[in-house]
């Protein structure tokens, strides 16, 4: 089964191209554009390359398209991305912003180009659909839990991947399988003692999961993908009080507070340099002491997170980084993990620095393992893609 996965930016357009067969995957071609103004060029310039090398000439090569989609209210899951999924997300563009508007733009092109290729939509709330309620619940009066405001939880597919792959790397294949399997089953009691992991996504946007036996149990973010840690433009958590205070103060109307909080605010806001942590830590380097506040104040957060999550899962067998940032930066794991000896991790700092993707980064006596595992959200789209497929061919 031939699977394309498109993913699709506020100006970008990437795309990888999946076989699967069984249990096993493989990615077969990646492309993309950047400084997207016209989707519909950049599509057709991906079918373009993908027909050009053979991989998919025609509709009848393609199997189907994925689409790891953000949000959509209460419409979640993995599910066949028609008409109504689209008008799904525009009507809730309001608090995904960057996200939804290229995506019902890019389910509704392939849907004119290649009407009878399926397009399946793995919202990144699903992972979340099993989070207990007390912990995706707001204390707000019961009319607005009822209008839809509460804890969804995004990066949700980078999220469950880690739940899958560090399940396999901790010796338990009953758990990583309960993961895999979770769209189609969803969750289920594994005898012994829970496997408990922390999942830390850190990267251009960053949010922290619990994960107890393969199933989401805890996210830092909330109602939007603006919540949580500080994102690198978004505000990340804010007291409810500080938006009409600052609009009072600042004489700002609601267009000007939400461009701030969405776009000036999170690294960039704090930094004054860049939303790039890249160049807030050079800036820190040199002595910047707004740029080391900001680094400060984002790993502050983390370990919040990982703090509550730790607290609420009775323990961590291991503490997972993931996406650009988690990945590429030791010295930003070794602040994060300073000081959690007299809770059971001890990093290895030697190792932190030098050790292959998914090595134990962790001190021989530690009890939490520490491991960096490479984001790979579109092998998980394409695998709940073909799986969603294969069941509808199944069932008629």
């Amino acid at each position: 089964m031939k699977i394309l996965v498109a993913n699709l930016g506020s100006t970008s357009f990437k795309y990888r191209l999946f076989s699967l067969e069984g249990s096993s995957a493989s990615m077969i071609a990646r492309g993309g554009s950047e400084r997207v103004t016209d989707y519909g060029a950049a599509i057709d310039k991906a079918l373009g390359e993908l027909a050009g090398a053979g991989h998919v000439r025609s509709a009848k090569d393609l199997d189907g398209v994925g689409f790891k989609t953000v949000f959509a209210g209460e419409l979640t899951g993995c599910v066949l991305a028609d008409e109504s999924v689209e008008k799904a997300l525009r009507d809730t563009a309001d608090l995904a912003p960057a996200h939804n508007p290229p995506y019902a733009e890019g389910l509704r092109l392939f849907r004119e180009r290649h009407p009878g290729v399926p397009r399946v939509a793995l919202f990144e709330t699903a992972f979340y659909q099993w989070v207990p309620d007390y912990a995706r619940r707001y204390a707000v009066p019961e009319a607005w839990y009822k209008a839809g405001i509460r804890r969804y939880g995004f990066h949700g597919a980078s999220h469950k991947f880690v739940a899958e792959r560090s399940a396999e790397l901790l010796g338990r294949p009953d758990v990583a399988e309960v993961a895999r399997r979770l769209y189609l089953d969803g969750p289920r009691t594994i005898p012994g003692a829970p496997l408990r992991v922390v999942s830390c996504h850190l990267g251009g946007s960053s949010s922290v999961t619990a994960i107890s036996d393969g199933v989401a149990v805890g996210t830092s973010m909330g109602l939007s993908p603006q919540s949580g840690l500080p994102q690198s433009n978004r505000v990340g958590d804010l007291d409810s009080a500080a938006v009409p205070c600052a609009m009072r103060r600042l004489g700002l109307s609601v267009e000007q507070a939400e461009k701030q909080l969405c776009k000036e605010s999170g690294l960039q806001g704090l930094s004054g340099v860049s939303n790039d942590l890249r160049d807030i830590k050079a800036a820190a380097d040199r002595g910047d002491a707004r740029a080391q506040l900001a680094i400060n104040v984002f790993v502050h957060s983390i370990r919040h997170w990982i703090g509550a999550f730790w607290l609420d899962l009775g323990g961590c067998d291991a503490l997972v980084f993931t996406a650009g940032i988690g990945e590429n930066n030791a010295w930003l794991r070794e602040a994060v993990c300073a000081g959690l000896s007299e809770i059971g991790l001890t990093l290895d700092v030697a190792t932190n620095g030098s050790a292959p993707f998914e090595s134990n980064l962790a001190a021989p006596d530690s009890r939490t393992q520490v491991i960096v595992i490479p984001a790979n959200e579109e092998l998980v789209v394409a695998r709940e893609a073909a799986r969603l497929l294969a069941a509808r061919k199944v069932n008629g």
